[in-house]
């Protein structure tokens, strides 16, 4: 078709499908072109993706595995709460709380008057958590090395043995006792000081935190060593010793309560809860002993130990009507307070516990057994040789002299060893029935028994029966050698003859108070007459010659105002290292007011080596300073009689 010149007409672009108006849409007639379908826009080959296994075994696997852990976990808690609970519970009970024991108050002692002899203070044991110590708990592996430096030169002990006990297993640990508050006071201001350094600065360690205390009671003696032989002391236990604190442990010690609460960290937990059982404390022992005498006493024989450079003495007061001692002193002593200080030897009481031959103190006994079994009297002529055979021996006095002729009294007041054998041969018809008889008295008169104190360490000393008695022990027993005796037995026999004739076990307990505050008094003593009233007047008599007569042995006894009774001793000594004799026993036993007897008192000084080994001449003095002491404090007044001045010698 030619070129009109017209535009051709424009191609319909389809636009988007309008809706068709109800009524006015269009259907295709016959034989007309179905409509065409747009055409998919192209897009790039998507990639191909990756088939996963099947999860199912896998669900299978871990199901499995968390039904045998369940399974585990079951079986263990049934274990744990059903089987074996109870033995965990205990376990936990046993982690969870803790016991300590709560220390009765030991009993305290005092002497007749109430002072205080011994007695309980405050004081604290100190105390460990070892697992407060642990590095896990300080942060530290040396911190039990730590705390031993520190407390070492406080507590006195070795770093090595507390840094030990530091890492000991367990919750607790005791590493001192009975410290005084001023040492618990150290500890526990350094304690403090480290806690406060550590709040503030991060690299301080508070190795003291498992440090504690636990209260306690610490045994002290006020007065130091005296009557130290007597109370003797409390170990580290906290049990008596010796002495008295040992014969009477049980009642001094009380009962022993016990605490038990729950705790943390080393320390208690107060809303857990606690059982307590009270500790009771012990009884307070109260001794015949009087202080004041008993310092008297010690005092006079420390002096005359030191002068003689003796090996030890001993003094004994006793109240010739009821047996109570008033004094038991030894010396050398001790402090109880410082055993660390003390000799070994000085720890006994050799007052009790020493055995020596008694020399010519015993005499008097001989002389008892004579007057009362009449063979002879005061005024019976005995004629004394220098020297007298017997046996197989040859026996003689302290000092050569010609014959003498002395009444049965002048033998007594001279000390005359062959008059005594002469005498005491008056026993028996023969030798045999002589020493039978003096036997029975010696042991009346308490010689190879028990004095009955009781105390701790006793001896009895040594008697032997007379069928044993050697040659020669027929004839030296009867003025003291071949038998042995402790000095309270020795001072009994003074006493008995004081009393009338009558012996008085001797006591140093009066009584107990218990923790409510009642008094119980000790039993009575037995009381066993040994010889006559009139028997023990002539004797007292007799015992008067030796110390107011001048030919007597005892001049240095006298006490101006007083009539005074007594017998002096001077005996070979047996030295217990070799058993053989070496030195001499030094003695002197009297009561006084020789007419009215009130108080008996009796020293021995062992082995002097400087100056007189006579008993006269050495515990003469020392019996007249103590008993002029015990006679003022008890306030007796001289009699003011007349003494009886027995004959001594006689014109053949």
């Amino acid at each position: 078709m030619a070129d009109s010149g017209k535009q051709p007409p424009r191609r319909r672009v389809p636009g988007p499908a309008r809706p068709e108006r109800a009524g006015n849409r269009r259907t295709p007639g016959p034989g007309a072109r179905p409509a065409r379908r747009p055409a998919r826009p192209r897009t790039a080959a998507a990639p191909q993706a990756l088939r996963l296994g099947s999860p199912r075994p896998r669900l299978r696997m871990v199901g499995l595995a968390l039904t045998l852990v369940l399974i585990a976990f079951t079986v263990r808690l049934l274990q744990v709460q059903a089987v074996d609970a109870s033995t965990y519970a205990a376990k936990a009970e046993k982690n969870r709380y803790v016991g300590y024991t709560l220390a009765a108050e030991r009993g305290g002692i005092t002497d007749r008057n109430g002072v205080a002899l011994a007695a309980s203070v405050d004081a604290y044991d100190i105390t460990a958590d070892p697992t407060m110590f642990t590095r896990k708990a300080l942060k530290t592996g040396d911190g039990p090395e730590q705390a031993a430096a520190l407390l070492a030169p406080i507590l006195g002990q070795e770093q090595e043995e507390l840094t030990r006990k530091l890492r000991a297993k367990g919750q607790y640990v005791l590493l001192s006792r009975r410290q005084t508050p001023q040492v618990w006071k150290q500890i526990k201001d350094l304690k403090s000081a480290l806690a406060t350094k550590a709040e503030t600065d991060p690299g301080t360690v508070n190795v003291l935190a498992g440090i504690f205390s636990v209260a306690s009671s610490k045994r002290v003696y006020p007065n130091g060593d005296l009557a130290a032989g007597i109370l003797g002391w409390v170990n580290y236990e906290g049990k008596g010793g010796g002495g008295i604190e040992a014969q009477l442990n049980e009642e001094l010690s009380g009962k022993d309560g016990k605490i038990r609460y729950a705790q943390s960290g080393g320390r208690q937990v107060p809303t857990a809860g606690s059982t307590e059982t009270p500790a009771v404390p012990g009884s307070d022992v109260e001794l015949t002993i009087d202080r004041d005498i008993q310092w008297a006493a010690q005092n006079a024989i420390s002096e005359q130990v030191k002068e003689s450079k003796a090996d030890r003495g001993y003094v004994i007061v006793q109240d010739t009507r009821t047996g109570e001692i008033l004094a038991m002193a030894n010396s050398p002593g001790f402090d109880p307070n410082d055993l660390s200080k003390a000799d070994g030897a000085s720890l006994h009481n050799w007052s009790l516990e020493d055995a020596y031959e008694p020399g010519s103190t015993a005499k008097v006994m001989s002389m008892a057994a004579v007057l009362e079994e009449g063979a002879a009297t005061p005024e019976t002529h005995v004629v004394v040789p220098n020297r007298l055979h017997r046996g197989d021996r040859l026996f003689r006095d302290d000092i050569d002299h010609e014959t003498w002729y002395l009444t049965l009294n002048g033998v007594l007041a001279k000390s005359s060893n062959i008059g005594t054998i002469l005498a005491t041969g008056q026993l028996g018809k023969t030798q045999q029935e002589a020493n039978k008889v003096l036997y029975s008295y010696l042991r009346k008169f308490g010689l190879g028994s028990h004095t009955g104190l009781g105390f701790p360490g006793e001896t009895k000393g040594i008697l032997a029966p007379p069928e044993e008695w050697s040659t020669s022990q027929q004839y030296t027993i009867p003025f003291g050698q071949g038998v042995s005796v402790n000095a309270m037995q020795a001072a009994s026999v003074y006493s008995t003859i004081a009393n009338g004739g009558v012996r008085v076990e001797p006591t140093l307990v009066r009584g107990t108070k218990g923790p409510d505050g009642r008094f119980t008094p000790a039993p009575k003593p037995e009381r066993t007459r040994v010889v006559s009233a009139k028997t023990a007047k002539t004797l007292a008599r007799m015992l008067e010659s030796v110390v107011d007569d001048r030919e007597g042995t005892g001049t240095k006894a006298r006490i101006p105002g007083y009539r005074v009774a007594g017998k002096t001793g001077t005996a070979n000594r047996v030295d217990p290292a070799t058993g053989k004799y070496h030195g001499y026993t030094s003695s002197f036993a009297g009561f006084a007011p020789a007419d009215q007897p009130r108080i008996t008192v009796y020293c021995a000084i062992q082995n002097a080596t400087k100056g007189s080994y006579f008993g006269g001449q050495i515990c003469g003095p020392v019996y007249k300073q103590v008993m002029e002491f015990a006679l003022k404090t008890l306030q007796v007044p001289p009699t003011g009689a007349a003494p009886a001045n027995l004959p001594v010698t006689y014109k053949p």
